[in-house]
């Protein structure tokens, strides 16, 4: 009964340490923002500010035209 019940703990300790075992991440996540997009991985972050458009409305031969830059 005795050896029974220390396999029976040893499983279960074993077990227990295959669950809750912490694995590295490797996976990749972005996001894009209104001001900024960003992307984060194993090896560190990255963050880009995005341009600021700038559009003005200009007349071409009589005809009102929209034009960002």
């Amino acid at each position: 009964m005795r050896s029974f019940l220390i396999i029976a703990s040893a499983l279960l300790a074993f077990g227990a340490t295959m669950t809750l075992q912490s694995r590295t991440a490797s996976a990749v996540v972005c996001a894009d923002g209104v001001v900024r997009a960003g992307c984060a991985g194993p090896r560190g972050a990255v963050v880009v500010r995005k341009p600021i458009k700038v559009c003005k409305t200009t007349i071409v031969n009589g005809v009102k035209v929209r034009r960002c830059t």
